[in-house]
């Protein structure tokens, strides 16, 4: 049982999935927020039959699976629904994280949350680490694999908060602008701290 919890964040592009990869080949069990987020939907689910219930068979494909698009639409265009869904699938993808973060068979957790500030998630943590680029890296290598806009990829590094307010939260922060074999000793050296500060022997 894990009792340490590392919040791992970073923006589009940042390359936190291949921090988080790195701790996890290190036998660290990760607990993600877009995965748990998708798990609290999925077809007969909690979530989904009240989604279900306040929405109507429209937000359901003929499979019984959520139409991610259409409840996309619904609560693009209209606040009370985004604020209604936020107030329903927030606290479940919460407690969801949190028993899987104390199920975790390793010395601490890695919670990976893209939003971990901006949502209130580092409360939840006990030390947070930011992967950090500058944001003309981020359009570039977001353009790159998504094969989107840099106005797409800035619309997008816009609706989350800045590199500045991230930085000034930040316990921990991986300079990730270098190469793949200079994050891993980086990552290597927070693994060894980590290990330290959950006060278990490896």
């Amino acid at each position: 049982m894990a009792d340490y919890i590392i919040g791992l964040t970073g923006g589009i592009g940042s390359g936190k999935t291949t921090v988080a990869n790195i701790f996890a080949n290190m036998g660290i069990v990760l607990v993600d927020a877009d995965i748990v987020a998708r798990e609290v939907v999925s077809k007969g689910s909690e979530g989904l039959k009240r989604i279900t219930t306040h929405l109507g068979t429209i937000i359901l494909l003929e499979d019984g699976n959520l139409n991610r698009s259409k409840l996309r639409q619904i609560i693009f265009d209209d606040d009370k629904e985004r604020l209604w869904l936020n107030a329903l699938l927030h606290p479940m993808i919460r407690t969801s994280m949190l028993q899987q973060c104390k199920d975790a068979q390793s010395n601490y957790v890695i919670m990976v949350a893209p939003l971990l500030f901006e949502n209130g998630l580092d409360r939840l943590v006990n030390r947070t680490l930011l992967v950090d680029i500058s944001p003309e890296l981020q359009k570039q290598r977001t353009v790159t694999r998504d094969a989107v806009t840099a106005q797409h990829v800035e619309n997008i590094i816009g609706s989350q908060a800045s590199r500045a307010e991230k930085l000034s939260k930040a316990d921990d922060v991986i300079d990730n602008q270098g190469e793949i074999s200079a994050l891993k000793c980086k990552v290597e050296a927070l693994h060894n701290l980590y290990l330290k500060l959950s006060s278990k022997p490896e």
